[in-house]
């Protein structure tokens, strides 16, 4: 008898800790996932090749003072193949420069490549309008 109540008594413990444990997992990723969905999109003017929108509520200043911040490219042709991609940008505001230190097409991509190397816009349209905008917001 004894014997029986406490394997009644382990199981019952496993099984809270079970339930305990899967809540707060879910309740962790469904945090992670409405707070990236808050977004407030702004758009640069269109190219030939798509539109570029850059987050205004997903922008912070680095440490080496640089601005990151999430945009998103649309492509004028949509296919399985062209689909909308998400850039977290690094700007440096001063020289006109970005970085990529992320591209994917999933939001809760995290992955932050911080030895990604500075690049000139080269004239093109969609980023400038990034900087420029991102810019004049955040100085």
């Amino acid at each position: 008898m004894i014997k029986t109540k406490n394997k009644f008594s382990f199981i019952f413990s496993r099984n809270i800790f079970s339930i305990v444990f899967a809540i707060i997992i879910s309740l962790f990723f469904s945090i992670k996932q409405s707070s990236a969905l808050t977004h407030e999109w702004i758009g640069v003017p269109k190219s030939e090749y798509g539109e570029q929108l850059w987050d205004k509520k997903n922008i912070t200043r680095n440490k080496d003072g640089s601005v990151r911040v999430l945009s998103k490219f649309i492509p004028k042709n949509k296919s399985e193949i062209t689909q909308d991609i998400l850039y977290t940008m690094d700007i440096n505001c001063f020289e006109k420069s970005f970085r990529d230190v992320n591209v994917s097409t999933n939001e809760l991509d995290n992955y932050i490549n911080t030895l990604a190397d500075w690049k000139d816009p080269d004239g093109d349209e969609l980023i400038l309008g990034v900087i420029g905008q991102v810019c004049n917001v955040e100085n």
